[in-house]
């Protein structure tokens, strides 16, 4: 199937490890005495760049985490120890979303940033996109990263950007028909808002000839019910992608869709460990994401735990990259579990359960600890024209059977639950 760039997508995995490794070698030569984060987190270990001399080596240095990245932001504002150049050098400034607090600001250099733009240009090409398509991108003109190197791998692709922030949802619906979009790039809770207004204002999906939508910024793409609801209400095929801004956009789902997402091994070293140990896990059990980018030496991750969730997969794919996949995508997070009498429970599990129920717009679900136990609430929209207690016995049923717990479920009023155009804040933990 065709590619972005064939020379490095079809490599052979011995010619992909040792690309990999001359990456690294590269990263490791700029930042080692350069990067303040690093060149001090590896001396503590005493370690320096020329004690790895093969990819086995990169497993002496020591795991990072976000934590250690927002100190270092705090020591050294605004952008933090972990720029490896002079402030001058950068040329791009995003932060992350900030969901799970303060949000961590990142750097780019104009090598770096094109370096984005080729990850992403894998990605449009993964979902089959090319230069004669029109690509749509309803997000709002902010920090948050969200698809700003989208629109650099459109550019790198040749492909038509339409911008859609500062619009509302109707607004861009006829945006979209009117400059006859072909492709959107959004959250998957985006397009199915998008799918509710168009519902509510009787206007034609089908008048827009969008064939591929491609998601990222959250789960649903990968959760199968919620993929299913999005082809269904567009009419077009729905590709998953992962990235995060402090890495990079490092995988994607191919036209063949195989059940997960490519990992962009010529870009990225992976690694999947036990959460708990820090062992490594071979390919097919479920682990914690470690990743390093190899493409981004002023804004340097190496062996960043993610807390991801992933299964490695090494089998060849039938659209003929030799890149590894994620099975099932990003499968949650391991800091997401929670445990409610004695039931291992993930957002992504329950979101499964209610997208099976075309009769719910929008939901939001609750964990609340009361005496040292945990309880799941869960509020539901039910759309107009359904009986709201036949679909409230319904979901409860079937989360029930789903997930061998009782939770409690009731109806809101139509509109009241929050919509989103970026990240969903459906799950609320109240300790």
């Amino acid at each position: 199937m065709p590619t972005f760039d064939q020379s490095v997508e079809k490599l052979p995995r011995e010619q992909l490890r040792a690309l990999q490794f001359q990456k690294l070698q590269e990263v490791l030569r700029l930042v080692f005495g350069r990067n303040r984060f690093y060149t001090k987190k590896w001396r503590e270990a005493g370690l320096t760049s020329h004690d790895i001399q093969s990819l086995t080596d990169l497993r002496k240095l020591p795991f990072t985490c976000k934590s250690e990245l927002m100190q270092a932001q705090e020591e050294a504002p605004p952008f933090g120890t972990n720029a490896t150049f002079l402030e001058n050098a950068y040329s791009r400034v995003h932060q992350t979303s900030g969901t799970t607090g303060t949000p961590l600001r990142v750097v780019d250099t104009p090598e770096s940033w094109e370096w984005w733009g080729r990850c992403w240009g894998q990605v449009l090409r993964g979902a089959g996109v090319t230069a004669e398509d029109r690509i749509f991108l309803p997000f709002a003109f902010g920090p948050f990263i969200g698809f700003w190197a989208a629109v650099e791998g459109a550019r790198q692709l040749g492909a038509m950007m339409i911008p859609g922030g500062g619009w509302d949802s109707v607004q861009r619906l006829h945006m979209m028909r009117d400059l006859r979009a072909t492709v959107i790039c959004c959250t998957p809770t985006y397009a199915l808002r998008l799918a509710e207004v168009a519902r509510e204002q009787l206007f034609d999906l089908r008048s827009i000839p969008v064939r591929a939508l491609i998601h990222a910024g959250e789960p649903g793409a990968n959760v199968a019910r919620t993929k299913a609801r999005i082809e269904a209400a567009w009419e077009a095929k729905c590709f998953d992608h992962a990235g995060a801004s402090e890495v990079g956009a490092h995988s994607f789902e191919c036209e063949l869709q195989p059940g997960g997402i490519h990992i962009i091994e010529s870009e990225f070293i992976i690694e999947v460990i036990d959460p708990q140990t820090g062992a490594e896990l071979p390919p097919g059990e479920t682990g914690e994401l470690v990743i390093t980018n190899l493409g981004r030496p002023g804004f340097p991750v190496i062996r960043y735990r993610t807390g991801d969730l992933v299964q490695l997969n090494l089998a060849p794919c039938a659209c003929g990259r030799t890149y590894a996949r994620f099975d099932g995508g990003l499968l949650g997070r391991s800091d997401d579990m929670v445990t409610i009498r004695g039931v291992n429970v993930y957002p992504t599990a329950i979101e499964n359960v209610i997208r099976q129920f075309s009769a719910v717009d929008e939901f939001q679900v609750t964990v609340k600890t009361l005496q040292e136990m945990h309880y799941l609430e869960v509020q539901i929209e039910v759309i107009s024209g359904h009986n709201p207690e036949n679909v409230r016995t319904d979901v409860e049923q079937a989360i029930y059977r789903s997930l061998s717990l009782r939770p409690t479920v009731t109806v809101a009023q139509p509109g009241a639950l929050a919509r989103f155009e970026l990240k969903a804040r459906r799950f609320r933990r109240l300790d």
